[in-house]
C-alpha cells in the first residue's frame, strides 16, 4: 500500500499538540498523546517533529501569530483605550486560549529551545506598538500588558478594562 497524501497532517499535529497542552498542560504532551489527538500514526508526529521541543516551538509560533494579529489594526485615537479593549477581548473571549498561550510562552523559562520564539512574541508586540509610540514606551506597554494578563489568569480576578486603560494611560504618559 502506498503512502497516503495528507498535506494538512503537519498542521493537524500542531493543532492537536495545542489541544493536548490546553487540556493536560505541557507535562501531558508526548508524541503518543499528540498522535492520538490528531488521529495519525505515532510515526507521523516524530516524522514532522523529531523532538517535543520542536513541536512546542511550532505551537508557540502559531500562538504568537494569533496574539500579534489581535493587536494589529488598533487604528488612530486613544491608544490606551484600544489596548485595554483588545486585552479584555484576549482575556475574556477565549480564556482557555489565553491560558494556553501564556503556558507556552512561560515554558521558555525551562525550555531553552522556546526562548527565541518567546522573544519573537515580545518583539512582535513591540513592533506593533512602535507604530504609535517610541520603542522604549512600546516595551513598557508590552510589559504592563503581560503583567495584567498574568494577574488575571493566575488569580482568577475579573479583567477590569477601566483599570487597565488607566494604567496604560499612565505608562503612555498621557495621564
Amino acid at each position: 500500500m502506498g503512502r497516503r497524501y495528507d498535506p494538512d497532517r503537519r498542521q493537524r499535529i500542531i493543532d492537536a499538540a495545542t489541544r493536548v497542552v490546553a487540556a493536560e498542560g505541557i507535562a501531558g504532551l508526548s508524541h503518543r498523546s499528540v498522535a492520538a489527538e490528531a488521529d495519525v500514526p505515532l510515526g507521523s508526529t516524530t516524522y514532522h517533529f523529531a523532538t517535543l521541543d520542536e513541536l512546542l516551538v511550532a505551537a508557540l509560533r502559531q500562538a504568537n501569530e494569533g496574539f500579534a494579529a489581535a493587536l494589529s489594526g488598533l487604528g488612530e485615537g486613544d491608544l490606551a483605550a484600544a489596548l485595554a479593549r483588545r486585552l479584555g477581548e484576549f482575556l475574556t473571549a477565549d480564556r482557555a486560549g489565553a491560558e494556553l498561550e501564556y503556558e507556552l510562552y512561560l515554558a521558555a523559562l525551562r525550555k531553552p529551545a522556546l526562548r527565541p520564539v518567546a522573544a519573537e512574541w515580545c518583539g512582535a508586540v513591540v513592533t506593533v506598538l512602535a507604530e504609535r509610540v517610541d520603542a522604549e514606551t512600546a516595551r513598557a506597554v508590552s510589559a504592563v500588558m503581560d503583567g495584567v494578563s498574568l494577574q488575571v489568569l493566575l488569580t482568577g480576578v475579573e479583567y477590569d478594562e477601566r483599570s487597565a486603560r488607566e494604567l496604560l494611560t499612565r505608562v503612555l504618559g498621557r495621564a
